[in-house]
């Protein structure tokens, strides 16, 4: 048994080997019941969280770092939160972006926790919630999620952060591609990378052109600023820290910020129950309730649809 609380008291405390060592806990899916989840609970709520997105090759590792670095001038404590692709055949992942960000490896102001997707879709972790809490409850201030990359449906992270980072670079795809990927409807910051890149002002002219098409914005909404960066040189990062300062206040006045935190919190409830109920229906497989719908329903006296209701209703009781 861990002694959470002592953990989480210690990681708060800047004892930088706690916070992912509490990560872990919650690494698998789904987490361990009752190790992580009370005494967090009251220390968390505090963190800015921000997810960084786009196409694999556009420089997420290397701007999540750069921007490790701003938000550490600026004295606050970090999280780092990098999800890997598993692999589908070892099950393992290269859990390749601790090196791109080797330079705050020895920095006690910076927790990095690599997690591997273990075939979850949408871009993120099946645990990646739980485990930001926990790096809410270790004190950081500031979280940053990377996500395995987007392609045309990995755009999760546009429901698990408060503010959702995507990044381009020139010569990655046409704006019709980065449409049919979904990343327009998601931004809330846009970020040209590699900009020292031949394309890279087409590219901006053209994401700013495909934003304004079908946009039904009123007076006071946010409109997604476009920041053209080199993040290997950290040229244009403290415009993308201006630009998140800027739609977090946004955020905080209109309430969207407080919004945004609950239907993510019912949204992980959701997932947490439909879980734990697909594994209670798991293991009647043999059982005779489940035998006897599937009967009836290969006789013809009962639909699928009907069938489901009957085995939940067995189920909860109602």
């Amino acid at each position: 048994m861990v002694d959470v609380p002592a953990l989480v008291a210690q990681a708060r405390e800047a004892r930088r080997r706690r916070g992912p060592r509490l990560s872990r806990r919650v690494g698998g899916p789904p987490p361990p019941r009752g190790v992580v989840r009370a005494p967090p609970a009251p220390l968390a709520g505090g963190a800015y969280v921000v997810g960084l997105t786009g196409s694999p090759g556009v420089g997420k590792s290397t701007s999540t770092s750069a921007l490790v670095s701003a938000y550490r001038r600026a004295g606050k404590r970090v999280g780092v939160l990098a999800v890997d692709p598993s692999s589908p055949f070892s099950g393992g992942a290269l859990l390749g972006d601790r090196v791109r960000m080797s330079d705050h490896a020895s920095d006690p102001g910076v927790y990095i926790r690599s997690m591997a997707t273990r075939g979850h879709l949408g871009g993120l972790a099946w645990s990646a919630p739980q485990a930001v809490r926990v790096l809410d409850a270790a004190g950081c201030e500031v979280i940053l999620v990377e996500t395995v990359g987007v392609g045309q449906s990995e755009v999760e992270i546009a429901a698990q952060a408060d503010t959702s980072v995507v990044l381009l670079a020139p010569g990655m795809g046409d704006g019709i591609q980065a449409a049919k990927a979904g990343i327009l409807e998601i931004g809330d910051v846009y970020v040209v990378n590699k900009a020292d890149r031949d394309g890279a002002d087409a590219t901006a002219r053209e994401l700013n052109h495909m934003l304004g098409l079908g946009e039904a914005r009123g007076p006071g909404d946010w409109r997604p600023p476009i920041v053209k960066t080199v993040a290997a040189r950290g040229e244009g990062i403290d415009e993308v820290v201006e630009a998140l300062e800027k739609h977090r206040a946004w955020m905080e006045e209109r309430g969207v910020l407080a919004e945004r935190r609950r239907a993510r919190a019912a949204r992980e409830v959701e997932t947490i129950a439909v879980t734990a109920l697909r594994e209670r229906i798991g293991d009647l497989h043999g059982d005779r309730r489940l035998d006897a719908l599937a009967e009836r329903i290969v006789a013809g006296d009962l639909d699928p649809y009907a069938a489901s209701d009957e085995l939940v209703a067995s189920l909860t009781g109602t």
